[in-house]
């Protein structure tokens, strides 16, 4: 074999070593795949919904406010028509994972979308109610008592994500956790 040869084998050889992650990875997407660090555990709601314009007050009458300087991110809380302990407790879970964001805890607002009684809602802190006026987010709900659904509203009021009765306080977390860091 020539010099010039090796020469060209070696050039192949070493656009071959750059050019094969680009071709793997293309073809990776062109079959729908996604590593598993970039996909949500909630279902994301396509299109988002824009929820600015629903009618979301608080026990005062006051409407939700979307640009305010201490929040960036809104987990709604939906509970069932009666919430008892086992509601509770999932709210609860949902105001530690937002604890558990440390410095990016101020982040976020959890909010209960329903009345609670008032000790509960003193021991949850600062987990806070309001009243869907609108019935915006009345098809996230769930339809038995004691059950809590969950969505996500982003910074401009939109809903992009929802977790359905039943889900995992640990992976909703991660999701938290990844949107409040971008």
């Amino acid at each position: 074999m020539t010099p010039r040869m090796r020469n060209r084998i070696g050039l192949i050889l070493i656009a071959s070593l750059f050019a094969a992650p680009l071709v793997t990875a293309y073809v990776l997407n062109a079959f729908g795949w996604r590593p598993a660090g970039m996909r949500n555990y909630g279902t994301l709601i396509e299109p988002p919904q824009d929820i600015t314009g629903a009618r979301i007050v608080d026990r005062d009458g006051k409407a939700l406010a979307w640009k305010d300087e201490n929040w960036s991110w809104t987990v709604f809380a939906l509970p069932g028509p009666a919430c008892a302990d086992a509601c509770l407790q999932r709210i609860d879970e949902l105001r530690r994972a937002r604890l558990t964001l440390n410095q990016n805890a101020y982040r976020v607002r959890v909010v209960v979308v329903g009345d609670l009684p008032a000790d509960a809602l003193a021991a949850l802190k600062p987990v806070y109610t309001v009243r869907d006026l609108d019935e915006r987010l009345a098809a996230l709900r769930p339809a038995h008592a004691d059950e809590v659904a969950v969505a996500f509203a982003d910074p401009h009021g939109f809903l992009v994500l929802s977790y359905p009765v039943g889900f995992d306080a640990n992976k909703l977390r991660k999701d938290l956790a990844r949107v409040v860091k971008n």
